[in-house]
């Protein structure tokens, strides 16, 4: 008998306390032991998770008025730039942004011990942040000038709003050069000699929705320790998969989300500043979305195993940089997790950026709310994106 629900009727069940809900890791194994079929029909919900570094994340921040009133237009945090040019309170802290002192890579390779992302963590954790703005002043604004401190508890709003998360797969990063790299995927050690990744993989959530039957605008979420939703598919969403030879679809390639939460819900647990050597700041950031089991399709993918789901091997010593568009082969996540793999008859030792204990965690959170009843899913107003409407990306020239 094939499977048909609906979000109301599994919300029904979580209200009533009888949903029955697996992570994504434990549906695997259910899936191996008794089949998609019987499977679907006992299983209403399925949980992600992710952690990992998002550069493409920030926050709105409503800082509320000084006496006399002030019109900022420039704005620091903790010597950190935000962006000002919205209205007279209100400013954009980015999770790269670098203090303007700070000399960035000028001494390569530069340490980046500080930024918006760490900002963020700071206020998230609860600590007092410094506050400068200046201002050309108005009849209506007077101020000038602004030196105080600030914290999460004292301001009016602070919206998390990240452009781009989730990235659905990320490359397996690898260095062919003579000299060590230092990348977004972190330090490439020259003559292949490791390789880096910072995917989920069973437990990432893109890759366990690929056609995004499931993801869509108002999706409730698992967003840095409290409820957030995806507020638009993310940039750089170009949904598509890595292909065999034959050209059959392996796994999810590009798909990303754009969220949004209330700051002043999360946790620095699971929102955390990071330096990246020769390379910059960002937020490494908590993710977790629940799939809802509306048919047996949407199991099948996600409960997809290790052993099932790719990356593709790129050279961030040459192909990377240069955008060749070349790859050097594909590997299961199963290989790149048991800590090594062979390219080109080299055994590479391999290392995630991603922390698959926290994805576990996330999961498993998202999965203990949905069982008290404290979360229920949000149904999409519009489904986002898949990679069969055929979104490509563009290129400078």
């Amino acid at each position: 008998m094939s499977v048909e629900r609906t979000y109301k009727e599994i919300n029904e069940r979580i209200k009533a306390g009888k949903a029955v809900v697996l992570t994504a890791e434990e549906v695997i194994d259910k899936v191996r032991a008794q089949g998609i079929s019987r499977t679907a029909q006992e299983v209403d919900v399925v949980t992600t998770g992710t952690f990992g570094p998002m550069c493409s994340s920030g926050v709105f921040l409503n800082f509320g008025h000084p006496q006399p009133r002030m019109r900022m237009s420039k704005v620091w945090l903790n010597n950190v730039p935000a962006y000002a040019g919205i209205a007279a309170v209100d400013a954009y802290l980015g999770a790269t942004e670098l203090p303007e002192q700070d000399p960035a890579n000028r001494n390569h390779p530069g340490e980046f011990r500080y930024g918006g992302g760490h900002v963020i963590e700071d206020l998230v954790a609860g600590r007092e942040v410094q506050l400068k703005a200046i201002s050309y002043g108005t009849d209506c604004y007077p101020r000038t000038k602004l030196e105080t401190t600030i914290s999460l508890d004292k301001i009016n709003e602070a919206i998390l709003f990240n452009p781009r998360n989730a990235y659905q797969n990320y490359n397996c990063a690898v260095n062919s050069t003579e000299r060590a790299i230092y990348t977004y995927m972190g330090v490439l050690k020259p003559h292949f000699g490791n390789a880096s990744y910072s995917t989920a993989a069973q437990l990432s959530p893109l890759l366990k929705d690929p056609y995004f039957k499931t993801i869509g605008i108002g999706t409730r979420i698992f967003l840095g320790g409290g409820i957030g939703y995806v507020a638009w598919h993310g940039t750089q969403h170009f949904p598509g998969f890595i292909k065999d030879e034959q050209g059959n679809n392996l796994t999810g390639a590009g798909g990303t989300l754009a969220v949004i939460g209330d700051l002043k819900q999360m946790s620095s647990r699971w929102l955390v500043g990071t330096s990246f050597i020769g390379y910059g700041a960002t937020l490494t950031v908590g993710i977790g979305l629940p799939i809802p089991v509306l048919n047996e399709e949407i199991l099948e993918y996600a409960a997809k195993p290790d052993e099932e789901l790719y990356a593709e091997i790129v050279d961030y010593g040459l192909d990377y940089p240069n955008s060749t568009g070349r790859t050097l082969g594909r590997v299961s996540y199963a290989q790149l997790k048991s800590g090594t793999i062979t390219l080109n008859g080299k055994e590479i030792p391999t290392a995630p950026l991603s922390s698959y204990a926290k994805a576990r965690e996330i999961a498993g959170t998202l999965k203990s709310w949905i069982q008290k009843g404290e979360f229920l899913l949000g149904e999409p107003s519009q489904l986002l994106p898949g990679p069969d409407l055929g979104l490509k990306g563009k290129a400078l020239t």
